[in-house]
């Protein structure tokens, strides 16, 4: 009796997908699209890069 007690109380072991649905559930803070991201970096090496064209040192 004591054995089937065991067996049911052992937890599932931890995984990537419990973490994923963590991180879905927070609503807090600002929510910004991946491609506004990916578009602010480009424009920001772009402006780096025709700086030091039109600004060297």
């Amino acid at each position: 009796m004591s054995s089937k007690k065991k067996k049911q109380s052992v937890g599932m072991p931890q995984s990537s997908a419990g973490l994923m649905r963590f991180f879905q559930d927070e609503t807090n803070g600002v929510k910004i699209p991946p491609e506004f991201v990916v578009g602010a970096a480009v424009l920001l090496i772009v402006t780096v890069v025709a700086a030091r064209i039109f600004f060297p040192i």
